[in-house]
């Protein structure tokens, strides 16, 4: 027999750790190769961890609710091939390993701005980057993982309760002896952020809903986004009217040969990344000291379920024609709402298009889905009277495009052309000069 270790599988490009959700397995169950062991949760997916062995769980290593990194271990699989000598012979360069690799972190903590008391628990690559980049002593944090060890997730409840222990509160401590229980009284508050709940008032018929993994990762994300990228916007408006008139002619056809609904969403993520072809410059991503031009143009649209929001890529999209992203439109959006979104369908994404018009919105401000640069609203497209070039007033579909911008990143004049070109390009589309194959 042999002892074989599944680790934390990054569920996307730019993932970093995922919580363990749900175990499917327990000790002692035998799993097949590419049998389900678990549900992960990451900020981008919730997606099933298949088993890498053939043999018997042997260890649940994380629990359920605890956030790991990727590469970290999570469970040990007994697999058949190899005498007992050799399982027993694998057990020591584990715990070799799980040595250097506490030595590897508790050297990374003590080059970090973070506290350490000797004997705490190790903490996770992922943990310290998230301390060090909000200044929270880990001395000061109490852990909801096994054996008390702290999570993402714990310094993330923190954040957003505002309750962030600073490392100079234990300086406080530790020079003024008086001060300490009052001290360490509000840290012992801190320690428990479930408490900022509580001072809510809830009255009688009031309705308490926990709140959801996936809810969770949608707020964090959101969050990391306000506050690092500096949201401006803008918004333009787009005669729509031949666009209409010529989707409204053709759909019933278009349904009966290609078996799915041709949208107007369609025909404005075309638009959308035809001109991001032409002003590659909105196609990029903030990077710290460099901005970084993505050269594919993969965009991402958000659909939503009745309590989350996911947002899955229609890759090379400039390459694709309306009837392309038509399809792969249809497609994502079943996957979403089946629960069949795989972590692969959330990667790559380079700027996303939001078609916030479904629910009747008529203007809006996204907020960027982070690292991109840029997001744009669709809204409502409405019947309006408008002033004719001629003097005339005509009634016409009328739609307004509401793009919102990383000021690090991208300017007003750029994002002004780009979206005056998606505008010219929906404002030519007809019968005559448009084909959706």
């Amino acid at each position: 027999m042999a002892l074989e270790k599944m680790t934390m599988p990054q569920l996307g490009e730019s993932v970093t750790e995922g919580t363990i959700s749900k175990w499917l397995v327990s000790p002692g169950d035998k799993v097949n190769k590419y049998d389900p062991i678990a549900e992960v949760m990451t900020d981008k997916v919730n997606a099933e961890v298949p088993s890498s062995f053939t043999g018997t769980i042997k260890e649940l290593v994380a629990g359920e609710g605890d956030t790991l990194a990727v590469g970290e271990v999570i469970c040990s699989i007994e697999t058949e091939g190899g005498s007992a000598a050799s399982t027993s012979s694998q057990k020591e360069p584990m715990k070799e390993e799980a040595t250097a690799n506490q030595s590897s972190e508790e050297k990374k903590a003590s080059s970090a701005p973070v506290k350490r008391e000797k004997g705490k628990a190790r903490f996770s690559p992922a943990v310290l980057t998230m301390a060090n980049e909000h200044d929270i002593d880990l001395n000061q944090v109490e852990g909801s993982g096994k054996d008390g060890r702290i999570t993402r997730k714990d310094l993330q409840k923190l954040i957003e309760a505002g309750t962030i222990p600073k490392a100079g509160d234990v300086q406080v401590e530790e020079v003024k002896p008086e001060p300490i229980q009052a001290v360490q009284t509000e840290a012992s508050h801190i320690k428990a952020p479930k408490a900022a709940s509580t001072t809510l008032p809830v009255a009688a018929g009031d309705i308490e809903i926990p709140v959801s993994g996936v809810r969770k990762a949608i707020a964090a994300n959101m969050l990391k986004s306000k506050h690092e990228a500096p949201h401006a916007w803008m918004m333009m408006e787009v005669d729509v009217t031949s666009l209409v008139e010529y989707r409204d002619s053709i759909k019933g056809e278009f349904k009966q040969r290609e078996g799915f609904n041709l949208t107007y969403f369609a025909f404005f993520v075309k638009a959308i990344a035809q001109a991001l072809k032409e002003y590659p410059q909105i196609n990029s991503m903030w990077a710290g000291d460099k901005i970084i031009q993505k050269k594919d143009i993969n965009i991402s649209i958000a659909v939503a379920t009745e309590d989350s929001l996911f947002v899955p890529v229609i890759k090379h999209a400039d390459e694709k024609t309306i009837k392309g992203i038509g399809r792969e439109i249809a497609e994502l959006a079943t996957k979403v709402r089946s629960g069949k979104l795989t972590g692969e369908d959330m990667q790559g994404g380079t700027f996303t298009v939001n078609n916030t018009g479904s629910f009747g919105s008529v203007q809006s401000m996204g907020i960027i889905n982070h690292p991109q640069a840029a997001i744009v609203q669709i809204e409502s497209i409405v019947k309006r009277p408008v002033v004719m070039p001629n003097g005339m007033i005509g009634v016409r579909d009328m739609v307004n495009l509401c793009l919102s911008l990383d000021h690090r990143v991208l300017d007003g004049l750029i994002c002004g052309k780009f979206l005056q070109r998606v505008k010219e390009i929906l404002e030519n589309i007809s019968k005559e000069n448009t084909s959706v194959y």
